[in-house]
């Protein structure tokens, strides 16, 4: 009978969660694929393989219950959560937070953040409409 390590080593230093959830049109939550989040995990994964990172996953998923935020990731063991609408955020997590292991504080949620205005009065940002 073989032993099973009590501290097995791990196969990846990262997991990164990218969620793919799909909503009908109307639900009033949203859902993240509607916000390009299909399109951009298949950018991530790309781009982590042209900048040679092979110690993060990178995976998606269902929902994640932040469909008002999203689209929206999680990387573990750290259990950062980010919300991401562009390539140049994708490029971001990657280098700052995969590469240097450093968090992208502009893009993480925080546990509080259940609509954009939550994390905008914490950031101390304002949404402007495209009405103004």
């Amino acid at each position: 009978m073989s032993k099973v390590p009590t501290e097995p080593k791990q196969v990846y230093e990262q997991h990164v969660f990218l969620c793919q959830n799909v909503r009908p049109e109307d639900h009033p939550r949203g859902c993240c694929s509607a916000r390009g989040s299909v399109e951009l995990l298949k950018y991530m994964t790309s781009q982590a393989r042209k900048l040679g990172i092979k110690n993060a996953r990178i995976n998606p998923s269902g929902c994640l219950e932040r469909c008002e935020m999203g689209p929206a990731m999680v990387i573990y063991p750290e259990g950062a959560w980010y919300t991401f609408q562009t390539k140049e955020d994708i490029d971001e997590i990657l280098q700052s937070h995969l590469i240097e292991g450093k968090p992208v504080a502009r893009l993480l949620l925080e546990n509080g953040d259940k609509l954009p205005k939550d994390r905008e009065a914490r950031l101390g940002q304002t949404t402007v409409s495209a009405a103004e």
